[in-house]
């Protein structure tokens, strides 16, 4: 039997070896992640898997799919995992190596209602994590992650007698064939295929050759989990700098980038030109709303102004709300509201039916993107781009600050916000108008620009965006004169991973 969980035992030594290792910030408000080793170890990973197999149990649940990523350590985790699930009484359905979204494609292929996907996504080497849900398409949420935090850290979890483990094949191509029947090209497309060695590799060439188009290059899509060049993930500047080289390198239309577990994508144009998600998104929402009226859309407090007044939206009366970022959070809001679309900055896409089924998948958003392409024969994705209004929107930018820390920080910041907007005070010379804290503080200003500082939903830092709809420069502006002095007089944030 399992002790109750400790977080105060270091590698080795004797204890580590017979009790459970959980850092108690490893539970994040949607997901779980720690750096396997020192904040948890393959025995707390047993724990969390037993208090989540009771957790389920609780919910009237007993069928859960488990999968796993492409990192060294990955498959060790998910066995760890699958023992605890096993022990709790479950019934678990392993699939193998698979990304975040094959395993949510996993719960309707296979009909079971709860999953447990080993992945860290796009974070660092030496990270692990869990992504969790019960409740098709849905991931926990923060009420769920409070209560099983609470089972596995309190040891209160129950073991059952009848559970099962089961390997099941087969997921990997009906994956592949349902996330590449969202689209039949009937125009010639040339694409850089980018996965950054991570666990895509093994899915997103396969299937954009199925939707029709030439892969003319696959950039770095070997498995290698020591991610030689950099992190798999398309927010950042270095993968989407070398995407834009190789679009310019050999021709292509565009570059679809995936990140290290498949459910976000990031897109460079055929000019060699980097689009962020939310642009692509406010893209997809004009095409789509022709087709689908009165549609509403999702977005996150990170993503662009421009949904709130584009023109063509607006002409065919599609209605737009922005809530928290998060993949859990802008998932959940898609289908409390039954939006036909779901889009954040970072990359996540979601798609209700009749195009996707409500969970972010960077397969399925490719296929929007390409279909969006197909429906325009004439034009460029940088026609599409430069149809839009013009708005200067920043990198998402993570200055460094402790996660027993950052809400803290977070709260202190959106309190400062707020009394400047009471006084009638100003940023930069313009008037705030509006102060959203769904998810810390986004400023808006007078003349349609604004600036937001969250707390990290799953790593030790906060977010920065800023957009200004004047120019580039103002947009630097916003950022360097505005929120970088700010945030430095707290000496709790650090370093950014980038700048402006």
């Amino acid at each position: 039997m399992l002790g109750k969980p400790r977080d105060d035992l270091s590698p080795n030594s004797f204890d580590y070896e017979i009790w459970p290792l959980v850092k108690a910030t490893g539970f994040r408000e949607y997901d779980a992640r720690w750096i396997f080793g020192p904040e948890i170890n393959l025995l707390g990973v047993q724990a969390l898997g037993l208090g989540l197999g009771t957790y389920i149990h609780q919910l009237g649940l007993r069928r859960i799919v488990v999968g796993h990523d492409f990192r060294s350590y990955s498959l060790s985790i998910k066995q760890a995992l699958t023992l605890g699930l096993v022990s709790a009484g479950c019934e678990v359905i392993d699939i193998g190596l698979a990304t975040s979204p094959m395993a949510y494609f996993a719960q309707f292929d296979l009909d079971a209602p709860a999953v447990a996907m080993v992945t860290a996504s796009h974070n660092e080497n030496g990270w692990t994590g869990v992504k969790m849900g019960a409740a098709r398409p849905l991931t926990f949420g923060p009420e769920e992650m409070a209560r099983l935090k609470a089972i596995v850290l309190d040891g209160a979890w129950t073991p059952r007698p009848g559970g099962t483990v089961a390997h099941v094949g087969g997921v990997r191509e009906r994956y592949i064939a349902e996330a590449s029947d969202h689209v039949r090209l009937t125009r010639p497309l040339k694409v850089v295929c980018a996965c950054g060695n991570g666990t895509a590799a093994a899915f997103a060439p396969e299937a954009l050759r199925r939707m029709g188009v030439e892969v003319v290059y696959e950039m770095d899509c070997e498995l290698d989990w020591s991610f030689p060049r950099y992190n798999p993930n398309p927010e950042d500047t270095v993968m989407l700098h070398a995407m834009a080289e190789a679009v310019r390198e050999h021709g292509a239309d565009l570059a679809l980038g995936f990140d290290g577990d498949g459910d976000r994508c990031g897109v460079v144009d055929d000019e060699g030109e980097e689009i962020f998600a939310d642009k692509i998104g406010l893209m997809l929402a004009r095409d789509l709303a022709r087709l689908h009226p009165n549609a509403t859309f999702v977005v996150d407090v990170k993503s662009t102004g421009l949904f709130a007044t584009d023109r063509v939206l607006k002409d065919h009366g599609a209605n737009t709300v922005y809530w928290k970022t998060g993949h859990s959070y802008i998932k959940r809001k898609t289908a409390e509201l039954g939006a036909l679309a779901g889009f954040e900055k970072s990359g996540h896409f979601f798609f209700n039916p009749p195009i996707g089924r409500g969970y972010d998948d960077g397969l399925v958003a490719a296929a929007a993107i390409l279909s969006m392409l197909d429906r325009n024969p004439s034009r460029k994705l940088s026609d599409l781009k430069r149809a839009l209004p013009v708005a200067f929107t920043s990198l998402t930018m993570s200055p460094r600050c402790a996660d027993e820390l950052k809400y803290g920080v977070a709260e202190r910041i959106v309190a400062e916000y707020q009394a400047l907007a009471q006084a009638g005070g100003s940023l930069l010379g313009r008037r705030i108008v509006e102060v959203i804290t769904v998810n810390g503080v986004r400023v808006a200003l007078e003349d349609g620009s604004w600036v937001l500082v969250r707390p990290s939903s799953n790593k030790p830092e906060l977010v920065v965006v800023v957009e200004s709809l004047r120019s580039e420069d103002d947009m630097r502006a916003l950022f360097r004169e505005e929120v970088r002095p700010r945030l430095a007089r707290y000496p709790e944030i650090g370093a950014y991973n980038q700048e402006i």
